[in-house]
């Protein structure tokens, strides 16, 4: 809804423009839009420090999350190697760890 809110107040309102984009109706320059704005957000938010990949890395976990297949998430990073998706972009969320760590208990103590 914030989105839609300010893409009603801007200059380039057509589904096909940018959210953000400058006066020429472009993206801003993406390392000005990280430093003025999103890093600072993160630290407000207590995130931490936060760069574009962190955007890839969040995208790869929460698919994965979801039950996206490792194959679909590979070709939605573009990725060469599925290694690679797997094996540094994706991560597993706290909740799905618990979740697996109860249902291995539940299996071993069953009698």
């Amino acid at each position: 809804m914030v989105l839609l809110g300010h893409k009603a107040q801007v200059a380039y309102p057509a589904d096909s423009d940018f959210i953000f984009a400058g006066a020429s109706g472009r993206p801003r320059w993406p390392d000005g839009i990280l430093t003025d704005h999103l890093k600072p957000a993160a630290a407000k938010a207590g995130i931490g420090n936060i760069g574009w990949h962190t955007f890839r890395h969040t995208f790869s976990t929460l698919i994965h999350a979801l039950g996206t297949t490792p194959a679909v998430q590979k070709e939605l990073l573009r990725h060469a190697d599925i290694h690679t998706t797997m094996n540094i972009y994706t991560q597993a969320i706290t909740s799905a760890k618990q979740e697996a760590a109860s249902k291995l208990v539940d299996v071993l103590w069953r009698k």
